[in-house]
Order: C-alpha cells, then sequence, then structure tokens
C-alpha cells in the first residue's frame, strides 16, 4: 500500500541534472545565453527520462522532479519562456514522453520549490515573485504529468494568525492551475499540522505530512491523529495521500536535530503507516537517495515477514 518516493537526484546512479547560474549566464550574449539554456534544459528532460526508467525497474513509485530542470528560468536578468529555446520542441517531445512513461508505469511525479516561495510574505515583490516561480513550475508539471507542486506556508512574522490570513487571500487569487497543483506542508520551525489543518480543509488544498518535522516542531497532535488529518485533506479531494520522511544526522538527543541524515532510521518510520488501508506515497528525504529507499524497503519487508 506504499509507495516510496525518490528526491531529484542520485547517490549512485550516473544520471545527472546540470545547473548554471545567472552570474556565469551574464558574461554571454543573449544568443549564446538561450544556447547554452537550452542544451541544459535538454540534457535534464532526457536525465528525466532516465530518471524514470530507474525507479520504475527498482520498485520506487514515484520522483520529485528537481526545481531548476528549467535553469533560472524566472531570474529577472536571465529569464525566459521555453519556446525561446533553440531546442524546445525536443524539450517538450521529452516532456511528453516522459508524461507517457510516467502515466504508463504509474510513477507519481511532484515538485518541492525552494524556500524563497513564500505566498504569506507582508512583502508584496515575494509574492509577486513567488506567484511567478509557481507558474513557471506548474507549467512543467502540466507538461510532465506531475500532480503536485509543494510549498511551505512561510514565515510567521510576528502575527501567525495575520500571516494564515495573508496566504489564504493570496491562494484565492492565483490561477486555477495552481490552484489544481499547490499542497501545502508543515514545516520544522513554524506551521504544525494543528495550525495548517483548518486552512487546508477551507481552501481544499491537500496538506503533505512532514513526521521528521512534526518532531522537530509538535503540536497537540499526535503521530496517529496527524497522520489521519493528511490523509481527510487528499481523501476530500479523491487524492493519494502524500507523506516526507526523514531521520536526523545528528540524533534526537542532538540540540540540531533538523538536519537530513543519509539514511532512515527503522525506529523513525512510523509503525501506523504500515497499518494504512489506502495507498500513500512517502517520499524519502534522505542524503543517500536511491541508496536509502532501497534500505528502508529492505527492512519494511523483513518486519513484515517477521509478523
Amino acid at each position: 500500500m506504499i509507495r516510496f518516493g525518490l528526491c531529484c537526484i542520485f547517490n549512485e546512479q550516473p544520471i545527472k541534472f546540470r545547473q548554471t547560474t545567472a552570474k556565469a549566464l551574464s558574461k554571454l550574449d543573449r544568443e549564446a545565453q538561450l544556447c547554452k539554456l537550452s542544451e541544459i534544459a535538454l540534457h535534464n528532460a532526457e536525465s528525466l527520462l532516465q530518471a524514470l526508467d530507474f525507479v520504475n525497474l527498482n520498485d520506487i513509485g514515484a520522483f520529485r522532479v528537481l526545481s531548476p530542470i528549467l535553469p533560472v528560468y524566472t531570474h529577472p536578468d536571465v529569464g525566459y519562456k521555453l519556446d525561446d529555446l533553440p531546442d524546445s520542441e525536443t524539450i517538450r517531445l521529452r516532456y511528453s514522453q516522459a508524461k507517457e512513461f510516467a502515466q504508463k508505469h504509474d510513477i507519481r511525479l511532484s515538485f518541492h520549490p525552494d524556500q524563497f516561495v513564500v505566498l504569506s510574505s507582508p512583502r508584496e515583490k515575494v509574492v509577486k515573485n513567488s506567484i511567478c516561480e509557481l507558474a513557471y513550475q506548474c507549467m512543467v508539471a502540466e507538461l510532465i504529468g506531475a500532480e503536485n507542486v509543494n510549498i511551505h506556508l512561510g514565515g510567521v512574522y510576528g502575527d501567525k494568525i495575520s500571516a494564515i490570513k495573508r496566504f489564504a487571500g493570496v491562494y484565492n487569487r492565483l490561477p486555477e492551475v495552481i490552484h489544481k497543483h499547490l499542497t501545502l506542508e508543515n514545516d520544522d520551525v513554524s506551521y504544525t499540522v494543528e495550525d495548517l489543518y483548518p486552512l487546508c480543509c477551507d481552501l481544499e488544498i491537500p496538506l503533505v505530512y512532514d513526521v521528521h518535522h512534526h518532531r522537530c516542531n509538535p503540536d497537540n497532535l499526535s503521530i496517529e491523529e496527524a497522520t489521519d488529518r493528511s490523509i481527510k485533506t487528499w481523501n476530500a479531494l479523491k487524492r493519494e495521500p502524500h507523506f516526507h520522511i526523514s531521520s536526523p544526522k545528528n540524533g534526537w538527543d542532538s540540540s540540531k536535530q533538523r538536519p537530513h541524515s543519509d539514511f532512515i532510521e527503522f525506529s523513525d518510520f512510523p509503525n501506523y503507516w504500515t497499518k494504512i488501508e489506502q495507498r500513500v506515497t512517502i517520499d524519502i528525504e534522505a542524503k543517500a537517495k536511491e541508496v536509502a529507499i532501497a534500505k528502508i524497503q529492505y527492512a519494511i519487508r523483513n518486519k513484515k515477514q517477521e509478523n
């Protein structure tokens, strides 16, 4: 009933996604910029196909796509549109092939924008840039057949209630394509499942439950209760629940519990999750990537056999 998700990159597999920077591009004229960006974007589209082939062959049911699969797409100085790229037609073809492959093999695709995407910010420029970034990622999500574009609510800014209201106000004026893909995740500093659940119910936004974040930033809910509330937001929209898990690099006795470990400690994997009577996606947020997934898959299989 569980499909595990691989996040963005690989540890051992020779599948690489390339990037560039605005600083590097600024040294080139516009034609050269677009040629370089086109080359990288095409490489990344082909790497996506390789990634999907790998996860399909290794019983990994979900893949989080690297947000800058089209590098610096929304940058104010060197940004561009997909059709500006010399290889745009081939890139679109590769995206279409990725979508077809993922649908054929039931691979769930998602995005997780960087922390600078903040819809609750009191600064209009930050909100405007965040919407621009979400529009880009939702555009690619449509092309490759990705379901979720997952974000955090953002900072508290001294008044959590006001920040939540600002988020709701911004959300209500977003384009429908963003509504279609957007999900919200509890974080490890500011917003818990208890904080987000009423908002997600009111706005009909699925709630991605991160159990590591819940342990770092607890509320009055147990893991079981938080899991159930998250599931309700997905079931209300007839969609498959999506969770995240990671283990602390320095252990739970450390004062620094937030950094992710290379692997998932089996004791950190909620036993309750193995008893959920519907299919769920669990992204493995571990630095060893595909190696960490293989390890936790093995541990769970052995545990089931013992029982």
